[in-house]
């Protein structure tokens, strides 16, 4: 007599469709806390506290606003820049382009063609 058994499927198993999704990693102190406070009034926009990092995930795109960011430190505008958000991200998934008043990132690096000079156009 044989007996069968049972296949579980892995939660963790390989799955190479597009997310749709984009995110950082920030430093789990007092900038990155503000930053994920700013972060966390959108939308689309996921913030997971963790005990030494703070997840920010976005599905599409997310819009990290200096002069936001600034104001909600208590700061004046032109305070938070591109070097302040890399100071406070470790890591980061999606296209990532920084503009002089912000950071964007994009799920899906055809969204940000138009900033990084990507020609979608087919060549023959």
């Amino acid at each position: 007599m044989t007996t069968l058994k049972a296949v579980v499927e892995s939660p963790f198993k390989s799955d190479n469709t597009a997310s749709n999704r984009c995110g950082v990693t920030l430093m789990n102190n007092q900038v990155g806390a503000v930053v994920a406070d700013v972060m966390r009034g959108l939308d689309n926009v996921t913030v997971t506290p963790l005990p030494s990092m703070i997840r920010v995930d976005a599905v599409g795109r997310m819009d990290f606003v200096y002069d936001d960011i600034s104001e909600a430190l208590g700061e004046e505008p032109g305070y938070f820049d591109q070097a302040e958000f890399e100071e406070n991200m470790s890591t980061h998934y999606g296209r990532m382009v920084h503009l002089d008043d912000r950071t964007i990132m994009f799920a899906n690096p055809e969204d940000a063609a138009e900033y990084i000079g990507f020609d979608l156009t087919a060549s023959s």
